[in-house]
């Protein structure tokens, strides 16, 4: 795409979506709930896995309106201009969804009781599905090739900045009690122990009838060809579904069949340099 990325506070954003007030808004103005949930991912970790979950959970398991309500509207993503327009929509308890730095997050989250549901995921895997992704999204800058796209990732010249200083702001919330973690690996590996650890956390009641509806109706296959989740009725103008579709894989390890050796072991002696202080293995 022909445009620049603006920094605010240090992070990347592109126009369209994004401006200096609205940005403002989401930090400084926004004001949060204290019955709110916060999924909060960096880009490609999971994000609409997680809002099809909590979907299903506030709907008691029930798939009619993840069939009939595109996800974007069923918990927007509140630091946008169309996702600022469309909370007034969302029904009390609100899922929202944010990738947002910590030091941008909205203020007035920190004094509240609402809680933040953190996913992450193999920062290899992020990369490779940023790359296609980047390709049909309008808010990106189209890759040129992978090897510039590994550079641009690692300095954090992308959407939303650098991935490690996402995981490392977050982090600084992990004890707290209305801070949940998972990562994407998790909830591939094991889906239904992962639904009933976020039902907990929600001090939500379950039973195996529900874990049942959401591990059936959150599937990759399910999601796939859900046409409110598949984003395929996202405008042209906004995703062009000519270069590619939103939902492509949905699996562990893509990462292998694209890095060739040099740029994995470059992206380790980078990972272990930023992430020294912290305890944490993706790969």
């Amino acid at each position: 795409m022909s445009f620049d990325y603006f920094l605010y506070k240090g992070v990347r954003f592109s126009p369209g979506s994004y401006s200096e007030d609205v940005l403002n808004f989401a930090e400084n103005e926004f004001q949060v709930l204290d019955d709110d949930v916060y999924i909060v991912t960096y880009p490609k970790s999971g994000t609409n896995w997680m809002i099809e979950i909590l979907s299903l959970l506030k709907q008691g398991g029930d798939p009619s309106w993840c069939r009939n309500v595109p996800i974007w509207l069923r918990s927007p993503w509140y630091e946008t201009k169309e996702g600022q327009s469309q909370i007034k929509d969302v029904t009390s308890p609100r899922v929202l969804t944010s990738h947002l730095p910590f030091h941008i997050f909205a203020k007035s989250f920190f004094t509240s009781k609402a809680k933040i549901i953190y996913v992450m995921r193999n920062p290899k895997d992020i990369l490779v599905s940023l790359y296609h992704f980047a390709k049909i999204l309008c808010l990106y800058k189209d890759p040129r090739n992978f090897q510039e796209f590994v550079e641009d990732f690692l300095q954090g010249n992308v959407l939303y900045g650098s991935w490690f200083d996402h995981i490392k702001g977050w982090m600084q919330m992990k004890d707290n009690s209305n801070f949940f973690t998972i990562t994407y690996e998790e909830l591939q590996q094991d889906l239904r122990g992962s639904v009933e650890k976020i039902c907990k956390f929600l001090g939500k009641e379950y039973d195996d009838a529900l874990i049942d509806a959401v591990v059936k109706h959150s599937s990759f296959q399910v999601m796939k060809e859900n046409k409110m989740s598949n984003y395929s009725i996202m405008p042209q103008n906004f995703m062009d579904h000519t270069k590619g579709t939103f939902m492509r894989k949905g699996v562990i390890g893509d990462w292998k069949n694209h890095f060739t050796v040099a740029q994995s072991e470059y992206f380790d002696s980078v990972y272990e340099k930023k992430m020294k202080d912290l305890n944490m293995i993706f790969f």
